[in-house]
């Protein structure tokens, strides 16, 4: 038998099936024409013929006619007394074509030429899925959960790739059971011991980017273009928007009818609070929108240090700050300033405030710095609060915040 159906002998072929089928035969060639420098120094004179349809390979040697006792390689040259065994009519300076037979190397090399296509094939699968997902980085793609382990999650692909989701990648309270359709963006593809793995994330600020793409029509025509966006996955997230036309609504458009198309992105998002601000370049006017919802009286800018003071009502200043601090972090995050809230607020009665770094004596620095996290500087912002309310927005026990505000409260006492 002078030729061999790969297809059939090589069972790698099977699993090759998004390998484009001129590189396959491509690979093939090379594998044999390695076997033939292998067995005959040379495979110059070696035409490896692949049936791109069926499979088939196919080997010829071509050989030139010389005399007998001319006969210096008999790898590139045969002697006519043999030539004219295969045709009579050969004569010398002619070129003979004889088919190889496949099976003559030997069942080790056959098995070694299977080895080397089964790992080029993989090779060629490897740089294959790097490049698909690679030239994907950003984009939003659908893929099921197949695994679920403590720290990741396995999923694949319309085509069976594996994609990793790690927990850090997924929002706090995502929920996954195996056959799920999931959506994420691609993060990044990186080589783990030679094989490549894709990360996927829902975390990652570009897959709400890229859900307001799909919700909003003028984002993708690109009407309103996304300047930047803020999030702590799960909790809130803050994009800034702004319009190239005057007739459009930025912050209307990303909204929709009453919500209709922001509300299918915040159920994506596991209920994620989402505020669509109006970018300008006026950077007090920012400030103001990004510490959304809570309402500002003034702020002091300070250019160079890019710091600014924000004074707020009394009853404004948590709604600045948010459930953990995240709002005024995601405020930070956007204006690329540090904000530092105030209550904006004289007491009569008192007529005077005291700031708390007054009391680092009798009161614990770090004790200080989770007051001054909830916007809470001086000895009144503090006493004008319930124990219940400080105990609720920092880490402090009942029992500190109460000895805090005795500290304070005397020392109010003792000035009266």
């Amino acid at each position: 038998m002078a030729s061999i159906n790969l297809i059939d002998s090589f069972q790698e072929f099977k699993d090759a099936e998004n390998i484009d089928r001129p590189t396959l035969m491509k690979v093939i060639e090379d594998v044999f024409k390695t076997l033939l420098r292998k067995r005959y120094v040379t495979d110059e004179n070696f035409d490896v013929i692949v049936n791109d349809q069926t499979g088939d390979l196919e080997i010829f040697r071509r050989r030139e006619i010389v005399e007998d006792e001319m006969i210096e390689d008999e790898n590139l040259q045969i002697p006519l007394s043999e030539a004219i065994q295969i045709e009579p009519d050969y004569s010398v300076g002619e070129e003979v074509y004889e088919e190889v037979d496949v099976f003559e190397f030997g069942r080790r090399a056959i098995l070694a030429a299977k080895q080397t296509l089964a790992a080029r094939i993989g090779d060629l699968k490897k740089n294959n899925l790097v490049k698909k997902y690679s030239d994907r980085i950003g984009e939003i793609i659908n893929g099921e959960v197949y695994q679920i382990w403590k720290k990741e999650i396995l999923l694949l692909d319309d085509e069976g790739n594996e994609l990793i989701m790690p927990k850090s990648e997924q929002i706090p309270t995502d929920f996954f059971k195996k056959g799920e359709a999931v959506r994420a963006v691609v993060k990044k593809v990186e080589m783990r011991n030679n094989t490549p793995v894709i990360i996927l994330s829902r975390t990652h600020p570009s897959f709400l980017e890229k859900l307001m793409e799909i919700e909003v029509p003028e984002i993708m025509d690109g009407l309103i273009v996304i300047k930047k966006i803020v999030r702590e996955p799960g909790e809130r997230a803050k994009v800034a928007v702004e319009s190239y036309d005057d007739r459009i609504d930025p912050v209307g458009a990303c909204v929709g009818m009453k919500g209709s198309r922001i509300h299918g992105i915040v159920r994506e998002l596991r209920n994620e609070n989402i505020d669509i601000i109006n970018y300008t370049a006026n950077l007090q006017l920012l400030i103001q929108r990004s510490l959304t919802p809570a309402k500002i009286n003034r702020i002091e800018l300070n250019n160079e240090e890019l710091n600014a003071n924000v004074y707020l009502e009394p009853d404004q200043v948590s709604l600045a700050i948010g459930k953990k601090g995240v709002n005024i972090k995601l405020a930070q995050e956007l204006t690329g300033y540090s904000i530092d809230v105030y209550r904006d607020v004289q007491d009569e009665e008192i007529g005077y405030d005291i700031d708390l770094e007054e009391f680092s004596d009798e009161i614990e620095g770090w004790i200080i710095d989770e007051f001054k996290k909830i916007g809470c500087d001086t000895a009144l912002s503090v006493m004008n609060l319930s124990v219940e309310e400080l105990v609720r927005r920092t880490d402090l026990e009942e029992e500190t915040v109460t000895d805090v505000q005795r500290i304070l409260k005397a020392e109010f006492e003792n000035e009266g």
